[in-house]
């Protein structure tokens, strides 16, 4: 998959800011005219930046799409490689210290958090940075690491470190990623703040912890049941034998010892 670059094609960089700037709205509750989203949002600013440095970069002006995308950095806090490829309606909330690598890959409709990392984990050329279908989620703090694929729709939690693939309409967290649950197509349509799962998250690493408690606790009842069996007082008893019996025994060794001299 590779999200269609519409900004380098001929219909300008600024003809699809409308629909950037409508984009936000519908996902952000606290933004309340486009004028504010215009002039307050800092993803807006930097994704307006990029296109015009992706622009500058196609025409061969790679210095100058460098120097523009060090001038988003610094006025925006969030650093977007001019080789980065992304689609529409992208945002990114709030912003600060979101890094975007060359060779990244972004779809239609994808969100992510501050501080999110779409970093290269490769020093050879090519492509080294994930790619993220439509419809994604990144939360805060989340680091998406190499050339691997985030399927459509899918969902990376809050400071989730991601280093192999992700199926789409899976929400993922924790260090390394693992989904947590499954969500099927009409869940994939509603919002996921911050992409991580509230309320009753069935983590799986505390789903395997507890399945082990369990066999333990069975194991050492078993164990304590082998030892009552084995105990002196769960042996059975042998029978008395009566004095009288004791008496004609002794009797009868006596007889035969003075048999023998």
């Amino acid at each position: 998959m590779r999200a269609a670059d519409y900004t380098t094609a001929g219909d300008g960089v600024f003809k699809h800011l409308r629909e950037e700037i409508d984009g936000i709205m519908a996902r952000d509750p606290a933004a309340r005219s486009r004028l504010e989203v215009a002039l307050c949002y800092p993803g807006l600013h930097a994704i307006v930046l990029h296109r015009i440095a992706r622009r500058a970069r196609d025409a061969g002006w790679h210095t100058t799409a460098r120097l523009i995308s060090q001038i988003a950095r610094s006025l925006t806090g969030i650093e977007i490689h001019p080789g980065a490829t992304i689609g529409r309606r992208f945002f990114i909330d709030h912003g600060m210290g979101v890094v975007i690598g060359e060779t990244a890959e972004i779809g239609d409709d994808v969100m992510l958090y501050h501080g999110v990392t779409l970093g290269g984990t490769s020093l050879n050329p090519g492509k080294r940075h994930p790619t993220l279908g439509d419809g994604v989620i990144v939360g805060a703090g989340a680091k998406i690491l190499g050339a691997i694929a985030i399927g459509r729709g899918a969902r990376i939690g809050a400071n989730a470190v991601v280093v192999a693939d992700v199926p789409a309409d899976t929400a993922v967290v924790g260090i390394p990623a693992k989904p947590v649950a499954a969500r099927d197509r009409a869940e994939t349509r509603k919002f996921m703040p911050y992409g991580t799962p509230c309320g009753d998250i069935p983590d799986p690493v505390a789903r395997a912890l507890t399945g082990l408690l369990d066999q333990m606790t069975a194991l050492q009842a078993r164990v304590g049941e082998l030892e009552a069996d084995r105990s002196p007082a769960a042996l059975p008893r042998s029978t008395p034998t009566p004095p009288e019996t004791v008496a004609s025994h002794t009797n009868g060794m006596h007889e035969a010892q003075g048999e023998s001299r």
